[in-house]
């Protein structure tokens, strides 16, 4: 890591580079700036998550925030949206974000210890942490840009394919789920770093399958992955990928698969509705190693031969009173 006596020569590039410079306005002085009013801008830093005084006062803003201000009421879509919409998408933002930064902060402060220790010994300590500091923001920053305008082109080739209209947030996707069996008691047993590569390795060969079958990940959340396909035969396909591929990674649990086809609600990227509950109560009836799926995607893929589906009998599960699963496989995995 770097060194303790360089942390205050970190702390300075970053006010510099990450910020756009010292912090030297209060919100008063931010509000005055980007012609709005307090009340705005503080609905909007708490949205965001950022920490800041109470006081609207304490200087705590520098030149980016009051470009983040300007930027906010220029977008219309957000502008003209009323005070609850408004800090739904910047919370969502700040979540977002929150996560990412929190993941990296390890990431740069190693490439910054590295970069300090291939320096010249005979150069001066504090330029060479900021000039390590600095190239390291710089390239995260590149690469953080590149996947957001990656990502972002997808999602917007996905919303156009199905004919998705702007300000219609319901579109017909099958949702699903896959879950390990015995995570809760693996973790009692399981040292830090065993259930970090248990995870690391769940996350990498799921994201893998949904991915190059057609569909994206919506979150992981420890044990469990939910994601989305916009069709039913997509994510039969990825549940079967899932389930194949899990079994051959040596020491990754059994794992519940299940998922359900029909109108969701898509909210700041996550997903709604009883389509998104009918997969994840499957997914808790699921017997290890297997995959249950709905009416909807049952139907959906009645008469599609990549599949077998076998139906069993109605389960009541919470807020269900009679759930009917079906059990999703490969035709050539059939007991004849």
């Amino acid at each position: 890591m770097v060194p303790s006596e360089m942390s205050e020569t970190v702390q300075s590039v970053i006010e510099s580079a990450l910020l756009d410079g010292a912090r030297k306005y209060t919100r008063v002085e931010v509000a005055e700036r980007s012609g709005t009013n307090t009340t705005l801008t503080g609905r909007l830093w708490r949205a965001l998550g950022f920490p800041s005084s109470s006081s609207e006062h304490a200087v705590d803003y520098t030149e980016a925030d009051i470009t983040a201000v300007r930027t906010f009421e220029q977008l219309a879509v957000l502008s003209s949206a009323g005070q609850r919409n408004q800090a739904a998408t910047a919370r969502t933002l700040g979540q977002g974000m929150a996560r990412l930064a929190e993941w990296q902060v390890d990431l740069v402060l190693s490439e910054i210890a590295d970069q300090v220790a291939d320096a010249d010994p005979a150069a001066d300590p504090r330029e060479t942490v900021r000039t390590a500091t600095e190239g390291a923001i710089a390239t995260l920053e590149q690469l953080n840009v590149y996947a957001w305008r990656r990502h972002l082109a997808e999602a917007l080739s996905r919303s156009m394919d199905t004919g998705a209209t702007a300000g219609d947030p319901v579109r017909e996707l099958a949702v699903g789920f896959a879950d390990m069996v015995g995570y809760t008691r693996l973790t009692r047993h399981l040292h830090p770093d065993e259930l970090s590569t248990l995870l690391e390795a769940f996350e990498s060969t799921t994201t893998t399958a949904i991915t190059e079958d057609g569909g994206w990940v919506i979150k992981h959340v420890g044990d469990e992955v939910m994601f989305a396909a916009e069709s039913a035969a997509d994510a039969a396909r990825i549940a079967l990928a899932i389930q194949e591929s899990t079994m051959m990674v040596a020491g990754t649990p059994e794992l519940r698969v299940a998922l359900a086809f029909g109108p969701v609600l898509h909210r700041f990227g996550d997903l709604y509705g009883s389509v998104v509950n009918t997969a994840s109560r499957l997914t808790g009836v699921a017997r290890p190693g297997t995959i249950l799926i709905d009416d909807g995607a049952a139907d959906a893929l009645e008469s599609d031969t990549e599949f077998d589906i076998k139906h069993l009998r109605s389960v009541r599960v919470r807020g269900f009173n009679r759930l009917r699963p079906h059990l999703l496989r490969r035709p050539d995995t059939v007991e004849r």
